[in-house]
This record gives structure tokens, C-alpha cells and sequence, in this order.
């Protein structure tokens, strides 16, 4: 299965709450932190929510 190095690149203080929560679900609390997720559905929806604060690459 593919996987997903995720990377918060922008705070998530003054977003939405569930920006905020998205953000800590997918394993995020720092600017510059990366996180690998399997490429799922779900994982593919909670990285399009908060999308203008996170880089998506493929993990190798």
C-alpha cells in the first residue's frame, strides 16, 4: 500500500476547530513535524480539509 509523508508547514492558531482537530488526528502539533499515513480515503479527506496548512508527498 502507498504512503503519505505529511508536514505541517503553517500554525493552526486561529483556524477553525476542526482544522485544529484534524491537524492532531493525522499526528501533528509542530510546524516542520512529518507524519507517514497510509494512502486511504479517509486519510486522503482529513489531508484535503486541511490542506493550506500541510505538504503531502509520496514516502519512499
Amino acid at each position: 500500500m502507498a504512503q503519505l509523508k505529511i508536514t505541517q508547514t503553517k500554525s493552526g492558531i486561529g483556524t477553525l476547530k476542526n482544522h485544529r482537530e484534524t491537524l492532531r488526528t493525522l499526528g501533528l502539533k509542530k510546524i516542520g513535524q512529518s507524519v507517514v499515513r497510509d494512502d486511504t480515503p479517509e486519510v486522503q479527506g482529513m489531508v484535503r480539509t486541511v490542506a493550506h496548512l500541510v505538504t503531502v508527498e509520496e514516502a519512499k
